[in-house]
């Protein structure tokens, strides 16, 4: 029997035109295989009604056509069921489908709904909200809080945020509690990996699993302007795990506590949360297309990633320019008190 596939297309998520989409789909989707329909959001939390409905009449597959916030909507409503998620990316991040090593070209992508290997993967849920890549709270949320704002979306736009508010932001005191006790940082930002990246291939947690059932808990300490390059460039080449400022661990389940109420994110979405914040994961809780042809040392640098790879580097030669210049200027002003005494 054919199998039964809902696309649910949301036009307004990302930068790029989609009107494309259903001629590809339709010339290059397996009819022998497949039987579809094609659905348009038309507002916020239509993907989900869509995607529940689909469940509910027993469709095979919803094929999320859009963003990280699009997959987040179809994905919450089809858990522990027995629906499948598939992604066709064209949102401005798609951290999931980049985890996933998903074409981002969309005939690829409908390609790889052909193969149409499905495997059970874990997702997380903070507080009352599904996360399918990652949460968290402090810098990261406070920026997609202003993102959102902003009314704009793109890389650039999130980069502008990042940049602009990084200057001012104060980092918070949080105590964590898990499994093996119950422990106090002072951080710049908490981010609960589900997969590895938030988006555009920057890593948060380069070693995050989607099988494992665990969440990768990553806590961002405090640093200054000078150590900032070192850590974009880190994110982007998947070493963040290294650098001195992250402390990284692994947890089924987690509670937070902070000292105020604030904003927290699920897949980059912000919403308010109060002082006690819990988050946890649902092993094999979905079942989702993967790339069955993906072979992870063939992911290319993006554009977006080139780009701030050679600013950063240059913003890390001017710092060790500077620290060279203050280093040399130390031994001058020692030499020349020398000489005075």
């Amino acid at each position: 029997m054919k199998k039964k596939i809902v696309f649910v297309i949301n036009l307004t998520s990302g930068t790029s035109d989609k009107t494309s989409i259903p001629p590809l789909i339709d010339e290059h989707l397996d009819k022998d295989k497949f039987e579809y329909e094609i659905v348009t959001t038309e507002y916020a939390g239509h993907a989900s009604e869509i995607s529940a409905k689909a469940k509910n009449d027993g469709v095979d597959i919803v094929v999320a056509v859009g963003g990280d916030g699009t997959v987040n909507e179809v994905a919450r409503s089809i858990v522990h069921s027995g629906t499948a998620l598939g992604i066709i990316p064209c949102g401005s991040g798609n951290g999931l489908a980049r985890h996933l090593l998903l074409p981002m070209n969309t005939r690829k992508a409908i390609e790889i709904i052909n193969a149409c290997e499905i495997h059970e993967l874990d997702y997380g849920v903070i507080n009352e909200y599904p996360f399918f890549c990652t949460c968290g709270m402090g810098f990261d949320a406070f920026v997609s809080m202003k993102f959102a704002e902003s009314g704009k979306r793109g890389p650039i736009t999130y980069a502008e945020n990042i940049l602009r508010e990084g200057l001012k932001y104060k980092p918070e005191t949080y105590i964590i509690e898990d499994e093996n006790g119950t422990k106090t940082y002072k951080a710049f930002l908490i981010s609960c990996a589900n997969a590895s990246q938030y988006g555009n291939n920057a890593y948060i947690a380069p070693q995050a699993s989607m099988s494992d059932g665990l969440m990768d808990v990553i806590i961002m300490e405090p640093f200054d302007m000078l150590e900032a390059p070192q850590i974009s460039i880190d994110m982007f080449n998947k070493t963040l795990d290294k650098n001195t400022r992250i402390k990284t661990f692994h947890s089924k389940k987690i509670n937070i506590h902070r000292t105020k109420p604030g904003v927290i994110h699920y897949d980059g979405d912000p919403v308010m949360a109060g002082e006690d914040i819990n988050v946890e994961i649902k092993e094999k809780g979905i079942k989702i297309i993967i790339n069955p042809y993906a072979n992870k040392n063939m992911r290319k640098p993006n554009a977006l990633q080139n780009v701030l790879s050679e600013i950063f580097n240059e913003i890390n030669s001017m710092r060790e320019d500077i620290a060279k210049h203050r280093e040399a200027t130390y031994r001058f002003m020692g030499k020349s008190q020398r000489k005075e005494e």
